[in-house]
């Protein structure tokens, strides 16, 4: 995983950035897919628990197509500062997180904006998609950012988890990805789409996509990818990396 993010760290501008907007068109098939899910289902109990497999298409497109996903690199990209703790190294990493994150929203408000053209879907599909973008700007900042610590941890320790994955990598992309959708725990890029949706087809406002949402998520995100993964599975192995960098 380090190595991973020492080579993030030195890709150029324009391999970040298309590969970051790739990701975040890709995202969009999260948000598409549990909304045509949802709408072929009846409004009852278990409705949630078919419809959030649908979440996991944007993930499987990204992740096994190598793309570049802010949540997802923000462990390994952070994983290299750890070790030497210096400000080049910060840098390049603050960099790296611009990149990637600018990008990834690009290409989710783009995907966004193409759902909201008007009579590409049925009435079924577009009650679904402003019912799921309600949901994403719903909640009060509080709540948002808990929730968005807890997906930012999950997609962190799914990170974690893929070297040693092997042949059941989808399985583990499928598993925690619908655990962050079923239980409606908030993603920058994936609820962008939700929340912009809402703003590009006239049932939402701006505030409401840059406070009750993108705000709290964002931090949320980060504070669970690096503070509840990145640190405590470094922690233990810190000393010992810092002597192998020193060597």
């Amino acid at each position: 995983m380090r190595e991973e993010g020492e080579e993030g760290l030195k890709r150029s501008f324009s391999a970040l950035a298309w590969s970051g907007f790739a990701a975040g068109l890709s995202m969009g098939f999260s948000f598409l897919a549990l909304v045509l899910i949802r709408s072929g289902l009846p409004d009852a109990p278990y409705r949630r628990i078919i419809d959030s497999f649908g979440y996991s298409t944007g993930f499987l497109i990204v992740i096994l197509g190598r793309q570049q996903l802010f949540t997802e690199t923000t462990v390994t990209a952070v994983l290299p500062w750890l070790i030497r703790r210096d400000w080049g190294t910060f840098r390049a990493v603050l960099r790296f997180w611009a990149i990637v994150l600018s990008a990834n929203l690009a290409g989710a408000l783009l995907f966004a904006l193409l759902l909201a053209m008007p009579g590409l879907f049925s009435e079924d599909v577009t009650r679904s998609l402003v019912e799921t973008g309600q949901e994403a700007v719903g909640g009060a900042f509080w709540p948002t950012l808990v929730r968005a610590i807890l997906a930012g941890w999950l997609i962190a320790t799914m990170v974690w988890i893929l070297p040693s994955a092997r042949s059941a990598r989808m399985f583990v992309v499928i598993f925690i990805t619908y655990i962050v959708a079923l239980g409606r725990f908030s993603h920058t890029v994936a609820g962008t789409m939700d929340a912009a949706y809402l703003v590009f087809s006239g049932n939402g406002t701006i505030d409401a996509f840059l406070f009750h949402f993108l705000a709290p998520t964002l931090i949320g995100n980060v504070i669970g990818g690096i503070g509840l993964m990145a640190l405590l599975n470094h922690a233990p192995l810190a000393a010992t990396l810092q002597g192998l960098e020193k060597n």
